[in-house]
């Protein structure tokens, strides 16, 4: 078996830095974004973007569905990997973070690509019609069982579902005070799915990527 490169965070920079770039206006939703304070921590990284994108791009995606949109960054990289007549559908709770997001969009010549649905996702997500060719959930961490559920009926075989902070800075293992038990669980559920393939990333706060079989 080979050996696992550390990676510390000046190689990450220069992974990010030799991967695809960040033009003008995805620079600038970060910057704003992180201006936030504190909730800037749910903000999707620049590698995670470019991969969003990419894949989107690699399955030829017409038709994307994310759930947790928070200020649109990583609903700007998959609708950039959609073609002129694709179609993401961005579930959110928050008109006041997605309105960020919306502003960028427009400038980005890609919000005609998206929908935008406010209210409880969950709900939401059980009223999606038909078919999808990917998925990136991105909200309520005890909520992933349950959007998993919802998603995998309306992904098609080849689909992707994209999972974001599935290790929980690294607390799936070992014992912790604020053990993560809603990602132990998920993670040990659609591992024993066999509808799905399964592969865990070490991307971000950690990145499951599902094929619907």
């Amino acid at each position: 078996m080979g050996s696992q490169v550390q990676v510390t965070d000046e190689l990450h920079d220069y992974m990010v830095a030799h991967g695809m770039p960040l033009d003008e206006i995805a620079t600038e939703l970060v910057t704003e974004t992180q201006a936030l304070g504190g909730v800037s921590e749910m903000l999707t990284t620049a590698d995670q973007a470019a991969l969003l994108t990419t894949l989107t791009r690699l399955i030829s995606a017409r038709r994307a569905v994310e759930i947790g949109t928070f200020t649109g960054f990583s609903a700007l990289a998959i609708a950039r990997g959609l073609p002129a007549d694709g179609e993401l559908i961005c579930l959110d709770v928050s008109d006041e973070w997605t309105s960020i997001g919306r502003r960028y969009w427009e400038r980005a010549g890609v919000a005609d690509k998206i929908e935008l649905r406010i209210g409880d996702a969950h709900k939401s997500a059980g009223e999606l019609d038909g078919e999808f060719d990917l998925a990136f959930v991105d909200a309520d961490k005890p909520g992933y069982i349950e959007y998993f559920e919802h998603l995998v009926p309306r992904i098609r075989p080849n689909g992707l579902l994209l999972f974001d902070n599935t290790l929980a800075g690294g607390r799936v293992v070992g014992q912790h005070a604020d053990d993560p038990v809603d990602r132990k669980e998920f993670n040990a559920h659609i591992a024993n799915d066999d509808r799905v393939d399964v592969v865990m990333l070490g991307i971000g706060d950690g990145l499951t990527l599902v094929r619907k079989r």
